[in-house]
């Protein structure tokens, strides 16, 4: 059953679910038809990487100024603007007939789709309290992961059933009419766009602060450069922005304005520790499918339909265990997200295994086996350590603290993108390059990745033994209050 008082506070959680599954669908099923995508448009090396990567890039960059934009001047409008602008470009994105429009439609959708969930974890925060809050936001993680782990069985379902040249552009449809029913469903049932903040005045110095940053940061990353200049350029941007962020941040708290962060936030260890496992989830789980898909396809010859096979066990266990998670949480509390780490890092070890020492005929099926437990641990760790980092932010700025947890996980996910596949294909180049081996130093990475979360969950409770607050109750924040009332 739905968390929630009445009626209303459950459509809110129902539209912001589509707008989860609709925006992070989209973002996966193109994965497993790169290479549709590629051939058909005769797009070079780098097109493609603007194509795939974009998406996040301005997807990330939006997050923030989106979540900022909504604490001041009210969710549902921008929450509209920006469903619509995904749903117009992935039709130009799929209907494009070169490269450059392809990239420059999918930079606009990931914008569109930055916008849109940043108003959605501010919603969410604006509408539900205590115990229904952290199910509402477990809620909304659990259908984008099941969403984003189902992306690649469909785009290679699709990709088989109608080929090279038609298939990669109906993976970019897929979403299509997902959103244009989120659309009527937000139109209907979201609340009228209202002021949630205690402050009307944008801090565009820190708005544009943390733009530079998140650029400097995952920019590289997705357009490696190609000399040391080039490279120190870039972390000298991050460096400067990083300094005008906290410069500016300190002095609009001695003139006795709002800053974009509030102070409260990078002192909450909760918060802070909780945004650091998160960033080693995401990037160890986008990796590891990533990569996955490269070697079924790329060095064992695989067809995009038989990858997607192997690939759905880990959506399905995902939904099931996500179903039963908060039963669990009652019981171990926060306890349950280091289950949940520790069993996906002994899970990606045994991929490794599999992949050095199963025979041919029993490969796909062992892959498919660690997909399941894969996708059971992500269940166990996504929506309850999600609620556990959000519980802890301020009531108006529920949507600064939304996007710059979203946005951590993008930085997170470019930077793992990039090492682990750039590990994978290093390994497979040459003549003595090997698949199987090269995956499985790939995996190797990813899980430890989650083996660092996994040690970061085991010292939450003693680090934050001070400030943690189970999350039973959450106490209204008294400039937050009326917004809730009248929702």
């Amino acid at each position: 059953m739905l968390p929630g008082e009445d009626r209303a506070a459950r459509r809110v959680l129902m539209v912001s679910m589509a707008a989860g599954v609709t925006t992070l669908l989209d973002q996966s099923v193109l994965n497993i038809a790169v290479p549709a995508l590629r051939q058909s448009l005769e797009a070079g090396p780098t097109d493609v990487q603007w194509i795939v990567a974009g998406y996040s890039l301005a997807f990330g960059l939006m997050l923030v100024p989106g979540g900022s934009l909504g604490d001041v001047h009210g969710r549902k409008g921008l929450f509209l603007v920006g469903l619509s602008a995904f749903v117009l470009f992935g039709v130009v994105a799929a209907s494009g007939a070169r490269a450059d429009v392809v990239i420059a439609a999918r930079l606009v959708q990931g914008a569109g789709a930055g916008l849109v969930n940043s108003q959605v974890i501010g919603t969410l925060q604006d509408h539900f309290n205590g115990l229904d809050r952290a199910r509402a936001l477990g809620l909304y993680a659990v259908t984008g992961g099941v969403a984003a782990a189902l992306g690649p069985a469909l785009g290679g379902a699709l990709v088989a059933a109608c080929g090279p040249e038609y298939g990669w552009r109906l993976c970019l449809l897929l979403s299509t009419p997902c959103g244009m029913l989120t659309l009527w469903l937000a139109f209907r049932w979201l609340p009228d766009a209202r002021r949630t903040a205690g402050h009307s005045e944008l801090d565009w110095w820190g708005l544009v602060s943390v733009g530079v940053l998140a650029l400097a940061l995952m920019l590289p990353f997705i357009r490696t450069p190609g000399n040391p200049l080039e490279t120190a350029l870039w972390v000298g941007a991050a460096v400067g922005s990083l300094c005008c962020l906290v410069a500016g941040h300190r002095s609009r708290i001695r003139s006795g304005r709002v800053p974009l962060v509030p102070p409260s936030l990078p002192r909450s260890r909760p918060y802070t520790l909780g945004t650091a496992i998160a960033m080693a989830s995401f990037g160890s789980s986008l990796a590891a499918t990533l990569v996955l898909t490269v070697f079924l396809q790329s060095g064992l010859g695989q067809s995009a339909l038989t990858a997607a096979l192997v690939t759905l066990p880990s959506a399905a266990a995902m939904g099931v265990t996500s179903a039963v998670a908060w039963r669990v949480v009652r019981r171990l509390g926060p306890h349950t997200v280091t289950l949940g780490l520790a069993l996906g890092a002994l899970t990606l070890l045994g991929g490794a295994a599999v992949a050095l020492t199963a025979p041919r005929p029993r490969l796909l099926p062992a892959l498919a086996a660690v997909q399941l437990l894969s996708g059971a641990a992500a269940g166990l760790t996504i929506s309850p350590n999600q609620a556990l980092v959000l519980q802890h932010a301020p009531a108006e700025a529920a949507g600064v603290a939304g996007g710059l947890l979203q946005m951590a996980q993008r930085i997170a996910a470019a930077v793992a993108l990039s090492a682990v596949s750039g590990s994978y294909l290093h390994g497979t180049s040459g003549p003595s390059g090997d698949p199987r081996t090269a995956f499985a130093h790939a995996t190797l990475l990813c899980a430890g990745l989650l083996m660092a979360a996994t040690v970061l969950s085991l010292l939450r409770p003693r680090l934050t033994a001070r400030r943690y607050r189970p999350p039973a109750r959450v106490p209204e924040h008294p400039r937050a209050a009326p917004a809730r009332e009248e929702a």
